[in-house]
């Protein structure tokens, strides 16, 4: 061998045996992702363990560091799936993204249509009937994709979702609802918990329009959510999920009293957009000792389940229901969230037998 190139191989085998000695010692890899297609023209976004270096990669208003379209690399086989709130994004959830690749999860984001931050058109009951099966169509599509494929076993996949994704998870979990259960809450309890039938559209504000607020939004829902159809999603690869905050008053308690999968509850009890007492708090009263809470957020509100947090404008709607308490403290609460979201999937995905 040429004496000059003796020097070069050395320093490339050292290299080479110092990268793959780190990821035997357990050294966290980078986080990649990549935006796969779905049919209806949405992406699945995708974040995975990677041997390339991060940078800054500016989405939307948020500056997050990944590896753009980075060298998928085996983690610890395991793919979770979150589904994100109404009108929501991939990168409001990129923190906990982050949190399990680097535990070894492969982490994707189906975009859920008509309920989301390109097209929020179709928000609610309407888009709760299509999420659980788009959680399906995301599973298909990365099985699909070979490099990352090859890096995961999908006969035990996770779910988690907050809010709107919080009743995909439920529903992924056993549970069944109708949009009748829908309008039978919003009849009943609609002041007391109004954003919940209502959205992001308007707040009772203690005036006298506050009536006129609820009779109309109760005509609304009473014409379009007559329907008394019992909806219901099974699918076998799925072994474990989270519901964060979610919304669940419309399930039939029953439904998820001994849940098909191993269940976790999330609770932020200064949520005012889902109010415990009438959502998470009814499920855990359903399924417990069934299901477990992974976390109690005493300071919490439901924008808990978005990190990075969006901006937020002062004294708009979207501050009301999604901003931080003022005893919340995000830089320590969001962390060890995240931890426990992820030893939840380790526990219940990583010892998981095949079929």
């Amino acid at each position: 061998m040429n004496k000059s190139i003796r020097p070069r191989l050395a320093i490339l085998f050292g290299f080479l045996f110092s990268f793959v000695a780190g990821f035997a010692h357990g050294e966290a890899p980078g986080t990649g992702f990549m935006q796969l297609p779905q049919a209806d023209g949405g992406s699945v976004t995708v974040f995975y363990p990677s041997s390339d270096a991060e940078s800054v990669v500016s989405q939307g208003p948020f500056r997050l560091s990944l590896a753009s379209q980075g060298t998928p690399v085996k983690g610890n086989g395991r793919l979770i799936i979150i589904s994100h709130g109404s009108g929501g994004s991939p990168w409001v959830h990129a923190d906990l993204a982050h949190a399990l690749v680097q535990r070894g999860f492969t982490v994707a984001l189906p975009q859920h249509h008509g309920d989301n931050y390109l097209d929020a058109s179709e928000p609610g009951p309407v888009s709760w009937r299509k999420r659980p099966r788009e959680v399906s169509m995301a599973i298909d599509i990365v099985s699909g994709y070979l490099p990352l494929a090859s890096n995961v076993s999908l006969d035990a996949v996770g779910v988690f979702g907050g809010s709107a994704g919080g009743h995909t998870a439920l529903s992924l979990a056993g549970g069944k609802w109708s949009g009748q259960r829908f309008r039978e809450h919003c009849d009943k309890y609609i002041a007391q918990d109004f954003s919940s039938c209502v959205g992001f559209f308007t707040l009772l504000d203690g005036s006298w329009l506050d009536g006129v607020k609820m009779w109309f939004a109760r005509k609304v829902i009473d014409f379009r959510f007559a329907d008394d159809t019992v909806y219901q999603h099974d699918d076998a690869r799925i072994k474990a999920a989270i519901a964060m905050v979610p919304y669940a008053a419309d399930f039939f308690p029953e439904s998820l009293a001994s849940p098909t999968i191993p269940l976790g509850l999330v609770i932020a009890d200064q949520d005012v957009n889902q109010v415990p007492k009438f959502h998470v708090e009814a499920i855990l009263e359903a399924c417990a000792p069934r299901c477990e809470v992974v976390m109690r957020m005493p300071d919490a509100g439901h924008g808990a389940m978005l990190s990075p947090l969006p901006p937020l404008a002062p004294g708009s709607i979207g501050s009301r229901l999604l901003g931080d308490p003022p005893a919340f403290s995000r830089s320590q609460a969001i962390p060890e969230l995240n931890r426990r979201v992820a030893d939840f999937f380790v526990r219940h995905l990583l010892g998981a037998a095949k079929d």
